[in-house]
């Protein structure tokens, strides 16, 4: 078995240990894979954890306190070694929907006793039989929307449940081609340079011609809860690009701590991966554009 089908392998086993866990028994259930000292990320409110307890006391524990018969909707699952890494760490990453019955509050959220999809992305770092570390993002704005308690004024493109890929492909649990993964690792170097020759041109390029570089006409961009869902590079560049580049001001990209790929699929993440300096909501604009 290569490194990566191991890894893949330990990250199966903690997911079917979290699939037993409740609110009484995470902490001891992330401790069956997760490494003592692992560190784990989480987007705000949970944000960096050290070590299985502390992990299930922020994040797993209210989960399920608040959520019903929880199941993990996976949907992309993939493993590779990390490109930015000099040591070749392995990474595995799954992405999907946890559904649940929202029975209680969950984060000041209020309960609706109804059917949740909570979208989520997770990276994992896999060093012999243990995780030592993990990156939780997930869409706590969609599980607003969904119980009827969005805080925002707007979205820019559509809010939908996110399906899998249309190819139905995306659970690669057995190995792969080392030379497919080669070829979508240089798709995805060869987009984030023309993101930065862009940025650093004193007259960059038309969007339009920009992204045609790189993405197919007929892409879909599933943006998280407040950007939202857009087809095609047209609605794309209407719907997110142009909202993302003239209201929020003095960008600046921090940089990835994982970026890998194995066969066709990829992924990274940084943390922060961008952050914004200057925040300018025009909802007229939004409206009339």
């Amino acid at each position: 078995m290569t490194d990566l089908q191991r890894a893949k392998a330990c990250v199966q086993a903690h997911h079917a240990a979290l699939a037993r866990a409740t609110a009484d028994n995470a902490a001891a259930c992330l401790a069956e894979h997760l490494a003592p000292d692992a560190v784990w990320r989480g987007m705000h409110p949970f944000h960096i954890q050290s070590g299985p307890s502390a992990v299930a006391e922020v994040f797993w524990t209210p989960l399920l306190k608040a959520m019903q018969r929880v199941q993990r909707r996976e949907d992309v699952f993939f493993a590779g070694h990390n490109h930015l890494d000099e040591g070749g760490g392995t990474w595995v990453a799954s992405m999907g929907h946890f559904l649940a019955l929202f029975d209680a509050p969950f984060l000041g959220i209020q309960p609706t006793r109804k059917i949740v999809m909570i979208r989520y992305a997770e990276f994992s770092k896999v060093e012999g039989d243990k995780i030592t570390e993990q990156a939780m993002f997930v869409d706590l704005l969609h599980v607003m929307a969904q119980a009827g308690q969005y805080p925002l004024p707007g979205m820019t493109a559509a809010q939908l449940v996110q399906p899998g890929p249309m190819t139905h492909d995306g659970l690669l649990t057995q190995a792969q081609d080392p030379a497919e993964g080669a070829k979508t690792l240089d798709v995805i170097h060869n987009m984030m340079k023309g993101i930065d020759r862009a940025n650093a041109m004193a007259t960059p390029p038309r969007p339009e011609d920009e992204l045609a570089v790189d993405w197919h006409d007929d892409m879909v961009w599933w943006g998280p809860t407040g950007i939202g869902a857009t087809y095609t590079i047209d609605r794309y560049i209407e719907q997110h690009q142009r909202p993302f580049r003239t209201q929020l001001g003095a960008r600046t990209f921090n940089g990835h701590i994982c970026r890998m790929a194995e066969g066709s699929f990829g992924g990274f993440f940084g943390w922060p991966n961008c952050s914004a300096s200057e925040i300018m909501i025009n909802q007229r604009h939004f409206r009339e554009k």
